[in-house]
């Protein structure tokens, strides 16, 4: 036993050359027994340096590391951004119910020859397709935002890398990676949230986008749609509202200056930054140059002749029409769902002149006269309305003082007084004092307190004498001239008192215009219309003014009567000014401290009402016989160019007359021929109705009873 627990000694390997020489199955490993490729070997069987191992194992290790590791990276994003398409795509509807939402519907509105008045709706312009609108449009725009548009299938990676490696490289967001379609896509379906849930929506709406529909149908579909600033969406919007012309008229250098716009349409608005906007213009430029788009002569012209900024674009008096228009069209055609076309009664000759009559009035006069503003209104007589201006400049102020201003009429009030006394059987011989007078509290006087003493009707009228107003209102009473003046076509409440001899009640440059109408026509009220005729763009009809018969609210005798006193007016009497030299007629009209100052006159053409005032009431030192005259004047003399001379109608001439004698002066005074009743003049039926006969006391006619 104690010789089998002998200790046997331990053999431990040694490598190294001093190992001892080794005898046949001893357990020493020599260099030689190592495995090691050859390559590992130096000639001789000795070992390469470590040191340069080292290296080279290093470099080779850290480039497939790279490799490897990026790889790895690129798997993981790829499989995480299917994941985030999967995700979101599956919160939005089905590709099924997915459609284009129409583009909202744009209204074009033309004068009545067919010129452009303005576009309204959301967009400010209509739909125009690619043929239809300048090559430099879609070309720029490709150029600066989408060089590659016709050859990626609606996502660009090769654009997004650039626009990463760009941003990179600036230190901030410079440029962006989205393509056209997934514009289109933004602005059609998504809210502009900087969100990964919108960016990956938008890339697979994009996706669905070029799958649906073809290159040019998505590059017409953005160019009629993206925003351009200026509150213009789409090219045609955008042509107009910067340069005043279509589209299609667009030069290299405009086309150039909008595409400019789409980084930043408020920032480089030329009608904010012009200088912003022509840098941002020739960077465009330069884009199309380098992608064959155009040649270097092109180029030089373009950079030589930069776009041009129209004038202000919402400066035209237009603008105040194409307002109106917008207010009447949903009576007239309901919800505007689609584009239409509305033709207007306008004349823009007209308009041009009516607002340049204002302007230079107001910039020649306005500050010696305290005058800030003014509105004229143009009717035919057949009501419709040829020229609107409802102020000084749209630009500054859309308030339409033409149609929404209610303002006293003063002294041009009074055709309805003086018609309600001829109705009741007085005639323009007919004699009154013109003398002070009292009306309980209220004692009227003349302008500068001059009194003629007996006067007739007509030149009471004509010299526009207040006394002799007032008399009149005492002797028919207060609701007829309120009866006769809505009959006309006033459609403003009035107030049934005394007071009303002197327009004290307030009215609007339209509705007291067009209540002269009848004077002009022969005693007919049409219906006062801005609208012709609506259409769709492809040419069917949807509504169209229906001309008809107009009611009667005149006897031709009375017409006659009217146009025979108010044509002293201008022959003699407060309107000396406006003669034109053919027969007209008219009123002019000037309120409490000149607050307000008016004409209103007529031809046998056209009826035209002028306004001067300020906004906030305050006086002025201005009368209807000085700048409403002159404005009116310059208008008429302008609109009757060509026309043929007509006299005024009515069936009364003051030269068949008997002169006037004291019998005449009586107030109840009346032609021998005229039908009575009860000693008054009895008008047809359909004019005045009833005649009006009850006593009035002084306290009935203060209270307006």
């Amino acid at each position: 036993m104690a010789k089998r627990k002998k200790r046997q000694t331990r053999i431990e390997p040694t490598f190294g050359a001093s190992a001892p020489r080794r005898r046949a199955g001893s357990l020493t490993v020599g260099p030689s027994d190592r495995v090691l490729p050859p390559s590992r070997r130096s000639r001789g069987g000795k070992r390469k340096s470590g040191r340069r191992r080292t290296r080279r194992s290093g470099f080779f290790g850290l480039l497939h590391g790279l490799v490897y590791w990026s790889l790895v990276l690129a798997l993981w994003a790829g499989i995480a951004g299917i994941g985030l398409a999967a995700y979101y795509g599956a919160q939005m509807p089905s590709a099924t119910t997915w459609a284009i939402p129409d583009r909202p519907p744009n209204v074009k509105i033309l004068a009545a020859d067919g010129r452009l008045i303005a576009n309204r709706g959301m967009t400010g312009g209509e739909a125009v397709g690619l043929h239809e609108m300048s090559p430099y449009i879609p070309q720029a725009v490709i150029a600066i935002e989408d060089r590659r548009f016709y050859s990626h299938w609606g996502i660009d990676p090769l654009g997004l890398a650039r626009a990463v490696i760009e941003n990179l490289m600036q230190g901030r967001i410079s440029q962006g990676g989205s393509t056209i379609t997934q514009q289109l896509a933004k602005n059609l379906f998504l809210e502009p949230d900087r969100t990964i849930e919108r960016k990956v929506q938008e890339a697979l709406l994009a996706l669905w986008l070029e799958h649906k529909y073809a290159k040019d149908q998505i590059l017409e579909m953005y160019l009629n749609r993206v925003y351009f600033g200026g509150g213009a969406y789409g090219v045609e919007a955008a042509a107009r509202r910067y340069f005043n012309k279509s589209a299609h008229d667009v030069t290299l250098a405009e086309a150039a200056l909008l595409a400019g716009l789409l980084k930043a349409p408020s920032r480089l608005s030329p009608a904010r930054d012009p200088n912003a906007a022509e840098e941002r213009a020739q960077v465009v430029l330069t884009a199309m140059r380098e992608q064959g788009m155009i040649g270097d002569s092109e180029l030089a012209a373009a950079i030589s002749a930069p776009a041009t900024r129209a004038a202000a674009y919402w400066t035209g008096s237009e603008h105040y029409v194409a307002d109106r228009v917008m207010e009447e069209l949903p009576d007239l055609v309901g919800n505007v769902q689609k584009d239409i076309v509305v033709r207007t009664t306008i004349d823009l000759d007209l308009q041009k002149q009516a607002e340049k009559t204002i302007r230079h009035l107001i910039d020649e006069k306005g500050k010696e006269l305290k005058v800030s503003q003014g509105a004229l209104v143009s009717i035919d007589g057949s009501g419709a309305v040829r020229a609107m201006v409802g102020g000084y400049d749209y630009a500054h102020s859309q308030f339409d003082r033409a149609s929404e201003a209610r303002r006293q009429p003063g002294s041009a009030f009074k055709p309805f007084v003086y018609m309600a006394a001829l109705e009741q059987g007085r005639t323009p011989h007919s004699v009154r004092n013109d003398a002070p007078v009292r009306i309980g509290n209220w004692s009227p006087e003349n302008y500068q307190g001059k009194y003629y003493g007996p006067v007739t009707l007509a030149e009471a009228l004509a010299r526009s004498l207040n006394s002799v107003a007032a008399q009149l209102v005492m002797e028919v009473g207060p609701k007829a001239v309120v009866e006769v003046a809505h009959r006309l076509g006033i459609e403003s409440d009035l107030r049934a008192n005394a007071s009303i001899a002197l327009g004290t009640s307030e009215v609007t440059p339209l509705e007291l215009t067009a209540a002269y109408v009848p004077f002009a026509n022969g005693g007919f009220r049409p219906q006062i219309h801005i609208v012709e005729q609506v259409t769709t763009t492809d040419g069917r009809l949807v509504y169209k003014h229906e001309k008809g018969s107009f009611p009667r609210v005149a006897s031709p005798q009375v017409v006659g009567m009217m146009n025979a006193m108010m044509a002293g007016t201008i022959e003699y009497g407060s309107g000396r000014g406006a003669a034109i030299g053919r027969p007209a007629a008219g009123k002019t009209g000037t309120t409490q401290a000149s607050r307000d100052a008016w004409f209103v006159g007529y031809t046998a053409n056209l009826v035209t009402g002028v306004w001067f005032g300020n906004d906030d009431g305050s006086p002025t030192r201005a009368t209807g016989s000085s700048l409403p005259v002159t404005a009116w004047r310059e208008f008429m003399t302008f609109a009757h160019e060509g026309l043929t001379v007509a006299r005024l109608p009515g069936e009364w001439r003051s030269d068949r007359m008997p002169p006037a004698t004291a019998e005449a002066r009586q107030p109840a005074a009346t032609p021998a021929s005229a039908p009575r009743a009860g000693g008054r003049l009895v008008p047809p039926a359909e004019v005045g109705g009833p005649p009006q006969r009850r006593e009035l006391s002084i306290i009935d006619i203060i209270l307006g009873r």
